[in-house]
């Protein structure tokens, strides 16, 4: 069983492991679960020491010795460590949402143009940087105690092999990176003054067999060069193209990322809550009903559920609004509406957030062919079929192209509405 390559994936609700033959065939499969804590509205944290066992746990499960290890895991998170590699404090993760003050703060220290070109990005307060200098606002013990930072994966492979290191793809999620060179910024470190000690090297994916979650699943779906795109039904929700050469939106309302292929580069929108506002709603409004259940009642619901709307902003919303304030929201209900009917539109929300990430990557001359899609929400056969409807084609239907326009209104009539 020495002939074989496994491959970690450290995620948000848990660790999936696999291992593969040289040859192709899966030999094995694990998965391993942890916990998500929100000890205060916005914030998401998770204990870096829950990644590692159960990365063991899994491996473990596997009963192999394999030949190599890649991994792959959650983007943007911030592991902060003391001179020993052990972590300061929980890792403040991509869908955290407190550093809205910090990222105003790195976009007035950098200049939000010079930001911009230099990482590809505005701060957005899922990215590691704002949530280095919120460290350093609310916590000074810990951040004065800070030795080496790392994000998920990157920790678990250094407590499991001793390699400090991380790959230009996922470096490229933590707004210190100069994503047209590859390299980290002297000049962002400079204007937020960082310590660029606390940085591991910078490989390439291939060097250190790593990358960021989603630039990993463009990979497994083929997504190597310009053409087909990438669709993640995940917890969150992503629309992935690869480019062929650095490219960034002049307001950065989607990610320009180095992509896990050297030398290439990638753009793509991510949306908070895709796969995550449908276990939203089952957790909230039918604790135990499977999945197949809530879609079999949506399948009983003719497309736009007779006017129903849902905004999946449940954690404010990254693409196409960088809002940390941003609300989900169920619109046009009548009395007629039943769960399958919420479910429905719940499923339709999200595929209209994932066509809005598709519009802006167009604009970037994006060219797609085809779309692959992945993730847990990829298992639900109606999800597919309204994703494929939604997003651009020959055949698109007239009922959904009314829903989107409906849908395109709902976030600033909220807004207006809210205040803000």
């Amino acid at each position: 069983m020495s002939e074989t390559l496994v491959g970690v994936d450290v995620g948000t609700t848990g660790v999936k492991a696999v291992a593969i033959a040289l040859t192709g065939e899966v030999v094995a499969s694990a998965e391993e679960g942890y916990p998500l804590s929100t000890p205060h509205p916005g914030w998401s944290e998770q204990d870096p020491e829950d990644w590692l066992e159960a990365s063991e746990r899994a491996l473990s499960r596997l009963g192999v010795t394999p030949r190599a290890v890649g991994y792959s895991g959650q983007m943007h998170g911030l592991v902060a460590l003391d001179g020993s590699g052990r972590p300061l404090r929980p890792a403040i993760l991509w869908n955290d949402q407190r550093t809205a003050a910090e990222c105003a703060e790195i976009e007035e220290r950098v200049g939000l143009e010079r930001l911009i070109a230099l990482t590809g990005n505005r701060a957005l307060p899922g990215f590691t940087a704002p949530k280095l200098l919120w460290l350093r606002r609310h916590e000074p013990d810990v951040y004065e105690r800070i030795s080496r930072v790392t994000l998920p994966k990157d920790f678990v492979r250094l407590r499991l092999t001793e390699d400090w290191a991380v790959d230009a793809a996922d470096a490229s999620g933590t707004l210190l990176f100069d994503v047209e060179h590859r390299r980290w910024s002297d000049e962002v470190l400079a204007a937020l003054e960082l310590p660029s000690e606390w940085l591991p090297p910078v490989h390439e994916s291939t060097e250190i067999a790593g990358a960021g979650d989603q630039q990993a699943a463009a990979l497994g779906v083929g997504v190597i060069e310009p053409g087909a795109v990438s669709v993640v039904l995940g917890t969150s929700g992503v629309v992935f193209a690869a480019l062929p050469g650095y490219a960034h939106d002049a307001e950065a309302r989607v990610h320009a990322f180095c992509h896990a292929v050297p030398g290439t580069w990638e753009a793509m929108g991510v949306m908070l809550n895709a796969a995550g506002s449908l276990r939203w709603f089952r957790d909230a409004f039918a604790p135990g009903t499977s999945y197949d259940e809530l879609t079999s009642d949506a399948e009983r619901w003719p497309p736009d559920a007779e006017g129903l709307l849902f905004l999946p902003y449940l954690q404010g919303e990254r693409t196409p609004h960088a809002d940390p304030d941003a609300r989900a929201a169920f619109a046009g209900l009548t009395v007629r509406h039943d769960r399958g009917a919420l479910v429905r539109a719940v499923l339709e929300g999200v595929a209209y957030a994932l066509r809005d990430s598709l519009e802006l990557l167009r604009a970037l001359g994006v060219e797609p062919v085809a779309g692959r899609v992945s993730g847990g929400g990829a298992r639900s056969r109606l999800w597919l079929e309204i994703v494929a409807t939604v997003l651009p084609n020959d055949a698109w239907a007239r009922t959904y192209e009314e829903g989107y326009a409906r849908y395109r209104a709902l976030y600033p009539a909220l807004r207006e509405v809210g205040g803000r």
